[in-house]
């Protein structure tokens, strides 16, 4: 009888492993897996044209082996699938789902989404743009004064003022930077910077002359032996006119020793100064700050959004609002941290102006972005719009003085802070001194840019067809980071980043074009950099945030060839723009990059 129940056992157990699919080994568990997909990927169509949805897609299961002939795919809006195959007739976008499930009834999906464009014509060349050198002819009223003992010359050269200083004389005053004629108003402040690196660390003296008076005299705030190194950086110089007249502004980059008993420790021989631009600022009256809101951090006045992958939470200690990062995302950007400092009670009023700072103490370095915007609307109510950079183990004082760009009913500080630096893993920053103000009195600044480059904004060119482009520096609106310079050369155009910002809008290179309505696009870009540099590269309209083209490129110093291609088209005429925005913590840790575009051409492809 045991002989005969163990044969009946083993003939039911077979009968079982055939119907569970023969020789199919069960998981380690003895629970049926689900099966899965894979090959899944967005796709695009013409119109008209047959599509073959299952091309490149299997699917698997560890139970019943191969699952590919299994798999269904359906489509919304709806396709007529045959074999896999459908020809869909009208462009728009298509959300497909494909599916299979194995013997036991578990089941996998997987997601797609299907570009169905337009019937077009041929791809014809829209815009092949001209990269014919231009010379250099706006200085600015800057000139080069060298005297006989120095044997330098000084000129625009490759987007800057450059001095090639191979003997620089026998004093301070033998090589020259200098800008005369320069109004000032009585009981005006003004503040000067020049942003300037040297090729061997060197010295420079920084004078504002009272040119109304025979006797020499200065407006005060000359600023002596002042370092420039390999790095782009600003020499500032702040002084008050005492009545209306006019200044000689010099930087002299002759022969200095700031220690007569250190002869060593002087101006070098054959080196070069490069000078992207000078900011020359404007300011008159007073300003009256009234404050309108002040932290205490008493357990509340900060939340934090965390997304893409990343971890964070705030706590509140000793007047102190902490944001601890466990985990930075594994996708998305600087947005996917949101570090929110509230504002209770505030309205923001357009046109009305605002000044607010508070103190940030970083474990480790972190760069961002700090925004006045809707906590619930985000930028669709964005008041002000600032950079942030923290140094590691540092405490930095954050602030801003901005004229409100949009009315805004529940209002916070947005540390946008989801990029980490190199070689963090998490991060702690430590809020303090919070304080919010509503800026009154007359203040005004007036701020005036000179830079060097031959084409862009500011020069006889900006604006034409021939050469529209121009470059955004973070440091154009007073952030921290971020300068730059371009200009054409043997059929090419060169942007250098001197100074690389942290955040992706701290240096942009820019162009304004009109694309035709009912048309796909093509861009093309061949290009190289001295270093490898990345980069994001848009083809957005202008006046506001719909990119048509939003992808990253990596430059490297072999010249390669990058081809984008637009998904949808314009109902008319759209002014749009091609812009590639660099900064990063990546690029400002290069210490300067070079990037070379040998061609950028936009082809079209009409609908019929």
């Amino acid at each position: 009888m045991k002989k005969f129940a163990a044969i009946l056992l083993s003939l039911l157990m077979l009968v079982s492993m055939f119907a569970c699919g023969g020789n199919a080994a069960p998981s380690a568990s003895g629970e049926n897996q689900k099966p899965s997909i894979s090959g899944v990927a967005d796709s695009a169509v013409e119109a008209g044209q047959s599509f073959d949805a299952l091309a490149g897609i299997s699917a698997t299961d560890a139970e019943d082996g191969d699952l590919t002939a299994m798999i269904m795919v359906e489509s919304t809006p709806s396709l007529n699938f045959v074999g896999g195959k459908a020809t869909p007739e009208n462009a728009g976008s298509y959300e497909l789902v494909y599916s299979v499930t194995d013997k036991a009834g578990a089941t996998a999906e997987a997601y797609a989404t299907l570009t169905v464009t337009k019937k077009t014509g041929e791809l014809v060349l829209l815009k092949q743009f001209d990269f014919a050198t231009v010379e250099a002819t706006d200085a600015h009223g800057w000139e080069a004064d060298i005297g006989e003992s120095a044997k330098a010359t000084g000129t625009l050269k490759d987007g800057a003022f450059v001095f090639d200083i191979e003997n620089p004389g026998d004093g301070d005053g033998a090589v020259r930077f200098v800008k005369r004629g320069f109004a000032v108003k009585g009981g005006a402040d003004y503040k000067i910077k020049v942003w300037a690196k040297s090729t061997a660390p060197t010295y420079a003296h920084f004078i504002a002359k009272d040119e109304t008076v025979e006797d020499w005299k200065t407006f005060g705030g000359d600023v002596w032996n002042a370092r420039i190194d390999e790095t782009m950086r600003a020499i500032e110089m702040n002084f008050t006119a005492p009545e209306d007249g006019s200044a000689e502004l010099m930087l002299n980059l002759g022969k200095i020793t700031p220690n007569p008993d250190n002869a060593a420790d002087t101006t070098p021989e054959n080196f070069a100064v490069t000078i992207d631009k000078v900011e020359l600022y404007e300011i008159v009256g007073q300003e009256v700050l009234e404050p309108v809101y002040t932290a205490d951090f008493a357990g509340a006045g900060a939340f934090v959004e965390a997304g893409d992958g990343a971890e964070a939470a705030v706590s509140f200690a000793d007047g102190a609002a902490v944001f601890d990062i466990t985990a930075y995302p594994t996708e998305g950007g600087v947005w996917s941290i949101k570090a929110n400092l509230e504002l209770p009670g505030i309205v923001i009023e357009q046109g009305t102006k605002y000044n607010y700072s508070f103190d940030v103490t970083g474990e480790h370095a972190q760069g961002g972005e700090a925004l006045l915007e809707s906590a619930t609307l985000y930028h669709e109510a964005r008041a002000n719009f600032n950079g942030l950079s923290v140094p590691e183990g540092e405490t930095v004082t954050v602030t801003g003085t901005f004229v409100a760009e949009a009315n805004v009913s529940d209002p916070v500080i947005r540390m946008q802070i989801g990029n980490p630096s190199e070689g963090v893993t998490a991060n702690k920053l430590t809020i303090t001194n919070f304080v919010f103000n509503k800026v009154g009195g007359d203040k005004e600044t007036n701020k005036t840019i000179e830079s060097f480059a031959p084409i862009g904004k500011g020069t006889e060119y900006y604006g034409s067809e021939a050469y529209p482009w121009e470059t955004f520096n973070g440091t154009d609106e007073d952030n921290e980071h971020g300068v730059g310079t371009i200009w054409t050369a043997d059929g090419s155009l060169f942007y250098r980043i001197d100074d690389g910002g942290t955040v992706d809008w701290h240096n942009k290179l820019i162009c304004p074009i009109t694309l035709p309505a009912d048309s796909y696009f093509v861009v093309e870009i061949k290009a190289k950099a001295d270093k490898p540099v990345s980069c994001g590269f848009f083809l957005n309209p202008q006046g506001g945030w719909d990119p048509r083209v939003s992808e990253g490129i990596d430059f490297t110093t072999e010249e390669q060839t990058f081809t984008f291609e637009t998904t949808d088209t314009f109902i008319m005429d759209m002014g749009c723009e091609l812009l590639f925005q660099f900064g990063s913590e990546a690029t400002a840790a290069l210490g300067g990059v070079t990037i070379e575009f040998t061609s950028i051409a936009i082809y079209q492809r009409s609908v019929l």
